[in-house]
């Protein structure tokens, strides 16, 4: 129990690991010998070249990474020991980081950046230490395995789940879509441009919500709420978008991921989700197998993504923190399709 319990969480950790690797390295070119010592930078005076939000953005940065990484290792480990232990592999990632980083002349290497890294850290394993014990906790694990399948695979799916929408919550993408809205601001009382509708659009918005109703198909114990599922992971996902947009994008911006191509492809989507969910389980895994083929032949062979810079000008906030997060979202809408592939693949193949 304790095993399958912290798989999911393993997969989540080791997930998030590679999200701060391309936060802290990204754009990945450039790499040069600058003349710096790491042990200079160490010991340098704090506070240099630094701010709040530099201060805020690491420490949340790598307080979730101390959350999971700290209930991975209690189901393993004693309280004491899951705290020493993870707190330290923490300050051993930052650590990494800031060494690498020292070989990218458009990123700082800071001592300041490791010691609020390491605060981050040790907070979010405190807190994993802290909730575990709790009766919340107990029935929310309770309520995973009353809902969800048991066996190989299924704590897998369930990361690609929490991996679909964390790409999804991007507010400069259409809803369920995969090209970065670019759409310059307009000036006031002057009527928009009027723009054919895109039907391949449409065609992507419901082949991409098709790939999470199949995964949620092979996952639920009972698929008679499958469809209810797919709403409420819709629902989260508009309603984390318009949370975000209100907070990051430009007024004239807020609700440009809502669009009739992205509207008409969830209806299609849901309706076309109903239909298959009598499928044998066999036959579902398959069906998801050409779903994701064309998905992926569709967005990135026909379709044109766009690159993540293209939406900055939605933003009102001009920090690089941004790019990093369009490129992280067009990073995992890339290889989602790609991973779903390999878990239906062995899926059908097991139940050979």
């Amino acid at each position: 129990m304790y095993r399958s319990r912290a798989l999911l969480r393993s997969y989540l950790t080791a997930g998030y690991a590679l999200f701060i690797v391309y936060a802290s390295l990204s754009p990945f070119s450039g790499w040069q010998e600058q003349g710096l010592e790491f042990w200079a930078v160490l010991t340098s005076p704090l506070g240099q070249t630094y701010s709040w939000f530099d201060a805020i953005t690491n420490f949340l940065a790598y307080l979730p990474f101390g959350l999971l990484l700290g209930l991975t290792l209690r189901a393993r480990l004693s309280a004491a020991g899951t705290v020493i232990l993870a707190t330290l592999a923490g300050v051993l990632l930052s650590a990494l980081m800031e060494y690498t980083q020292m070989y990218l002349p458009n990123r700082i290497s800071s001592n300041l950046d490791l010691l609020v890294n390491a605060f981050g850290m040790l907070s979010g394993v405190m807190l994993a230490v802290s909730i575990l014990p709790r009766a919340w906790f107990f029935y929310l694990m309770h309520w995973r395995f009353e809902f969800f399948q048991r066996g190989p695979g299924v704590d897998f799916g369930l990361a690609l789940v929490a991996l679909w929408i964390f790409a999804q919550i991007n507010p400069s993408l259409p809803m369920l879509g995969n090209v970065f809205i670019t759409e310059m601001a307009r000036q006031p009382f002057v009527p928009p441009q009027v723009e054919p509708f895109n039907w391949l659009e449409s065609a992507a918005v419901s082949l991409n919500l098709l790939m999470l109703g199949t995964l949620l198909l092979t996952l639920l114990r009972s698929r008679r709420h499958a469809v209810a599922a797919l709403m409420l992971v819709l629902f989260v996902i508009a309603l984390a978008k318009f949370a975000a947009a209100a907070v990051l994008l430009k007024s004239w911006a807020l609700l440009l991921w809502l669009n009739g191509e992205a509207m008409l492809g969830v209806f299609i989507g849901v309706l076309c989700m109903s239909l298959v969910g009598w499928l044998a389980r066999p036959y579902l895994m398959r069906f998801g197998i050409v779903v994701a083929c064309a998905y992926l032949v569709l967005a990135h062979g026909v379709l044109d993504s766009g690159a993540p810079s293209a939406a900055m000008r939605l933003y009102q906030w001009r920090f690089g923190h941004l790019l990093n997060y369009n490129g992280l979202s067009q990073i995992v809408m890339a290889a989602f399709p790609l991973l779903l592939l390999a878990y239906l693949w062995r899926g059908a193949r097991r139940q050979e």
